[in-house]
């Protein structure tokens, strides 16, 4: 103990279901932890606890040093969160929203209207900062739920599912946000479901499933688990199958998978190019033909699916 986010055997029950099941997280300050898991595995309800939302069955948690249960009004005003959902006043405008969240901040109008001013404009609102918010799309209202979040520089961050009903751009846009903020010292814990966001943005990542923490580790260390390096090859004649599956597993490192149907041979590795060049000429050497070649890496993709059995869902965890 402790980092900036600390949590030791959180238990939150909800009926028969038991939402968490003794989880633990330490996130070091400055960093950001990924939080992966399945549709109700439990990561939104890690968030809430974590910020005060929920209070667990049992467990301890501390956030910025402060303990969450003995002093939630003072770990509210150390942190920010954007939810799942929006969270903006429709009859406001946006400008109207972050000076209201600046003043509930006890912030000064004058240093309340500035900030506002700053957030518009770092999350491309400003042409729209002076429109009511039901008059914003979709991918507005969430741009704007998040800047009210940072309208205060909170030093512990907490984001549930951030870019769910961005689009691309703007995703990438929210991703060079997130940087800066850690790059100044704020410390962040992510739930996502877009893989690609936790392997850029994450220094860990916690994958959480049946409320349980099945794997943790850098994302490099969490690929490595799934077997590292694979040489895939398809070969143009299924007659000649056969004969490249004795070539692919002289030089393999494992079992090797061959799926007729699609004339296709896996087969782990080590070597990298230097190894996928050898096995093309071996290849080419004993006259077989092949369609398609290639070295693949493990993505957090395959993690996710090598720990929890399916792939990432995008729509809303409810748990």
């Amino acid at each position: 103990m402790t980092g900036a986010i600390y949590a030791e055997g959180l238990v939150k029950t909800f009926g028969d279901v038991r939402a968490l099941d003794g989880v633990d997280l330490d996130v070091p300050e400055g960093t950001v932890l990924g939080l992966l898991g399945p549709n109700g595995a439990g990561k939104t309800t890690a968030v809430r606890v974590l910020t005060t939302l929920l209070r667990p069955d049992s467990g301890k948690a501390v956030v910025a040093g402060v303990d969450v249960l003995r002093h939630p009004n003072e770990v509210r005003r150390l942190i920010g969160l954007s939810g799942q959902f929006a969270a903006v006043d429709e009859y406001l405008t946006g400008r109207e929203n972050l000076q209201m969240v600046g003043q509930l901040y006890q912030m000064s109008g004058r240093d309340a209207k500035v900030r506002a001013g700053e957030l518009l404009d770092q999350f491309n609102l400003a042409d729209a900062a002076d429109r009511p918010a039901k008059t914003y799309s979709g991918g507005m209202r969430r741009r704007l739920d998040l800047a009210a979040a940072l309208v205060v520089r909170p030093p512990v961050m907490f984001m549930d599912e951030p870019t769910t009903g961005l689009d691309p751009r703007n995703r990438l846009g929210l991703w060079d946000v997130i940087q800066d903020l850690v790059a100044g010292g704020t410390t962040l814990l992510l739930t996502t479901q877009y893989l690609e966001e936790a392997d850029r943005l994450a220094h860990d990542i916690c994958v959480i499933d049946h409320g349980k923490v099945i794997a943790r580790g850098t994302s490099d260390q969490l690929k490595a688990r799934t077997g590292g390096e694979r040489v895939e090859v398809v070969v143009h004649e299924r007659e000649r199958l056969t004969e490249a599956t004795e070539v692919l597993r002289g030089f393999g490192k494992g079992e090797t998978k061959v799926e007729d149907h699609m004339r296709q041979i896996t087969v782990p590795v080590t070597g990298g190019a230097k190894l996928l060049a050898e096995v093309i000429r071996e290849l080419d050497s004993r006259g077989i033909e092949i369609d398609d070649i290639g070295l693949r890496r493990p993505t957090l993709d395959d993690v996710f699916i090598s720990l929890t059995g399916h792939v990432a869902e995008l729509k809303e965890d409810a748990v």
